[in-house]
């Protein structure tokens, strides 16, 4: 199964906010709540953070593993928590119709 991203959505990275959340990470705070790319769709606005940005952004015809391997490169995070995180993430991205499998 690889994910794609929904080709209706419209999105945009907040270039200012993904520099305040990667600053952020480096320096070991929390920056969840820091939206760093908004998508729209069917009248819908989605804020997402550093972390779903960038799950985002690999929904290009990767397969989740491909997604969680790649994220392991980018974040200190264990395994199976980023697995489970975006694993999670990615359900709803489907279930809003922003991403969707093939």
């Amino acid at each position: 199964m690889k994910i794609f991203r929904n080709p209706d959505v419209m999105w945009r990275e907040e270039d200012e906010f993904r520099e305040q959340a990667y600053k952020g990470l480096d320096t070991g705070e929390d920056v969840a709540e820091i939206g760093t790319s908004i998508l729209l769709h069917s009248g819908k606005m989605h804020s997402l953070n550093v972390l779903g940005t960038e799950i985002w952004k690999l929904c290009d015809g990767k397969t989740p593993q491909e997604i969680v391997s790649t994220l392991r490169e980018m974040f200190d995070v264990d395994e199976e928590v980023l697995r489970k995180d975006a694993g999670e993430f990615l359900q709803n991205m489907k279930e809003e119709g922003l991403v969707y499998e093939e």
